[in-house]
C-alpha cells in the first residue's frame, strides 16, 4: 500500500462502520462487513475462513488485491481503492445440483444493484461476465466478474467491479476478441463505491433468500426469468472453448441448472461451464 489513503480524494477509503450500518442486522443474512486494506485474495481468505468454520453471512473487502483471480485461473488487478473487490460466504441449504446458480444469481444482483444506483446499461454474459453497453463497434465493455468456489460446504462468492478506472488504468484485452475492459466511470456512471456496494450486498441478501426458500429452484423464486431478461449471451451466435474442443451455434437458452445450451451443426450442447466468446 502507498502513503495514506486519503492522497487520492477522487478515491476514499471504504470504512467497516459505515458499510455496517443497515447491512448487519439482527434479522439479515450480513453478519460482518470487513474491510482490509491488501490481501492476496478475498475468495482464498473466506475459504480458509469457512475451513476454520466461519459461519453464513461474512462479507470481506479489499482496497488492493496482490493475487486477484477471476475464472479459468485468470489474474484480476486494480488500483487501490478503484474498485469493488468483494466476497461473501454463504452456506446455502439448497440440492448440490442447484448450486451451479449462486454466480448467476451474483450476476442478477450485481445488475440490479447498478440500475439502482445509476442505470447505464449493465448486461449479463453468461455464465458470470458483467457488460456495460460502449460506444464502439463492439457495443460492449466488460466491467466485473464473478467466481464461486465450494470451501468445506460452503460457498464463497467473490466479485471484482470496475468503479473509477480510468482508460490507462484498465489491461488491454486478453484476447482480441473479447469485450475491453471498461469501468462505470468510463461508462459516465457516479463512482462512489459506498453505495453500490450497499446497493450490492442488499440485492444479493434479497436474491440469496428468495432463492434459499424456494429451495434453489430458479424458476419458483424468478431467477431463471431475471437472468435472461439481463443475459446478452441468449440468441447470440457464440463460440465455447471446451477441453474437447471448439464449439460454434447458437445461445438459445439456460436451462433449470443454469447450463447454457447451444445449438451447433452437431446438436444441442448443455454446458456447464466454458469459455464463451459472442461472435460478432
Amino acid at each position: 500500500m502507498t502513503g495514506s489513503p486519503y492522497t487520492d480524494l477522487s478515491r476514499p477509503p471504504l470504512r467497516e462502520a459505515v458499510l455496517s450500518r443497515g447491512l448487519v442486522v439482527s434479522d439479515g443474512l450480513w453478519t460482518e462487513v470487513r474491510v482490509v486494506a491488501e490481501t492476496g485474495s478475498t475468495n482464498a481468505d473466506l475459504a480458509e475462513a469457512a475451513r476454520s468454520g466461519a459461519g453464513q453471512g461474512l462479507v470481506l473487502i479489499a482496497e488492493r488485491q496482490r493475487a486477484g483471480r477471476g475464472r479459468l485461473d485468470r489474474s484480476w488487478q486494480a488500483p487501490e481503492r478503484a474498485a469493488i473487490t468483494m466476497s461473501v460466504l454463504l452456506r446455502p441449504p439448497v440440492p448440490p445440483s442447484r448450486l451451479g446458480w449462486l454466480p448467476l444469481l451474483a450476476g442478477v444482483a450485481l445488475v440490479s444493484a447498478i440500475d439502482r444506483v445509476d442505470r447505464v446499461g449493465a448486461h449479463l454474459k453468461w455464465p458470470n461476465d458483467l457488460l456495460l453497453a460502449l460506444p464502439s463497434p463492439l457495443g460492449y465493455g466488460k466491467a466485473a466478474g464473478i467466481l464461486a468456489e465450494a470451501a468445506n460446504g460452503a460457498v464463497v462468492v467473490g466479485m471484482g467491479l470496475n468503479v473509477s478506472q480510468r482508460a490507462d488504468e484498465l489491461p488491454p484485452p486478453s484476447d482480441p476478441r473479447a469485450y475491453p475492459p471498461t469501468s462505470l466511470g468510463l461508462a459516465g456512471a457516479a463512482t462512489d463505491r459506498v453505495p453500490l456496494v450497499r446497493a450490492i450486498l442488499r440485492a444479493l441478501e434479497d436474491w440469496y433468500g428468495r432463492w434459499c426458500d424456494a429451495s434453489g429452484d430458479p424458476d419458483a423464486c424468478g431467477l431463471r426469468e431475471a437472468y435472461r431478461s439481463h443475459c446478452v449471451t441468449i440468441g447470440r451466435e457464440v463460440e465455447v472453448s471446451l477441453p474437447s474442443g471448439d464449439i460454434t451455434g447458437t445461445a438459445t437458452d439456460i436451462d433449470e441448472d443454469g447450463r447454457l445450451l447451444v445449438v451447433a451443426s452437431d446438436g444441442v450442447h448443455t454446458l456447464a461451464a466454458g469459455d464463451v466468446r459472442h461472435v460478432r
